[in-house]
């Protein structure tokens, strides 16, 4: 009977030492960290490599040390124009305290998540809605750096926040590109009063050289001539200035 009795007795001993020599020894890769209890006190972090713990007094909680990239979905809310806009943005984090990331949150990504979606709430709200267009890497600085103060006492390092999409309106896309198409007509009709200008400057200057110099008219009356006359196809009837006769006027009364 007793005989009988040692061989289970025998595998169990096996058994439960094996267990215990499992739960003594951890190992921890690279990026990641041991948050060591013992007796429920905070014992130290550990890692990485391998980790030897007493049985049944210690008890290790490993923390990922990589960046975690956290999705804050759609949400809609009110620029500071009163301008509904339905934004999503994209956070980055990681642990830099590993201890503060178990002692001090029950649980830092959902902490961090709520957080981040909180303050982009927030930071949407302080913005008009063309502040939150064309200036999109200053609030994305300015949500880093609010998420990141809240974070820190968790032991949390927030590296970089993104807005990703900014959803308008059907009214107030179609608002905006009619602004866009007036505002693209009054610069085309700015640019041509412009010319029109510039090309009344430059015939009022040669306005004051032709009546400097007469002779410069009747040369470019001769000009005009000849482009007219490439033309075999028409033909033109033009006035001859006076000014072109008046020399073989006055040659002739001499000459007779």
């Amino acid at each position: 009977m007793t005989s009988t009795l040692i061989g289970p007795l025998v595998v169990a001993i096996v058994i439960v030492l094996i267990a215990l020599w499992s739960s003594a020894i951890k190992i921890a890769r690279e990026y990641e960290r041991g948050v060591v209890f013992r007796l429920g006190r905070l014992l130290s972090v550990k890692g990485p490599g391998v980790i030897f713990l007493i049985p049944i007094v210690d008890k290790m909680i490993k923390i990922d040390l990589r960046v975690v990239t956290l999705d804050v979905p759609r949400q809609e809310m009110m620029t500071r124009d009163n301008v509904p806009v339905t934004v999503d943005a994209v956070v980055y984090f990681r642990v830099v305290n590993s201890d503060d990331a178990v002692v001090k949150v029950e649980n830092y990504s959902k902490a961090t998540y709520l957080l981040a979606q909180t303050t982009l709430r927030s930071a949407i709200g302080q913005h008009e809605l063309d502040e939150l267009l064309s200036q999109r890497d200053r609030i994305n600085q300015q949500l880093q750096r609010v998420i990141d103060e809240g974070t820190e006492p968790w032991g949390i390092k927030v590296t970089h926040v993104e807005v990703r999409d900014v959803a308008l309106p059907e009214g107030m896309k179609r608002a905006m590109a009619k602004q866009a198409e007036v505002e693209r007509e009054r610069r085309a009709k700015v640019i041509n009063a412009e010319g029109e200008y510039q090309a009344a400057e430059k015939l009022v200057e040669a306005g004051h050289k032709i009546a400097a110099e007469p002779i410069a008219l009747q040369l470019r009356y001769l000009q005009a001539l000849t482009e007219i006359a490439s033309d075999r196809n028409t033909t033109t009837i033009l006035p001859i200035p006076i000014d072109l006769l008046a020399p073989f006027v006055r040659k002739g009364p001499s000459g007779g």
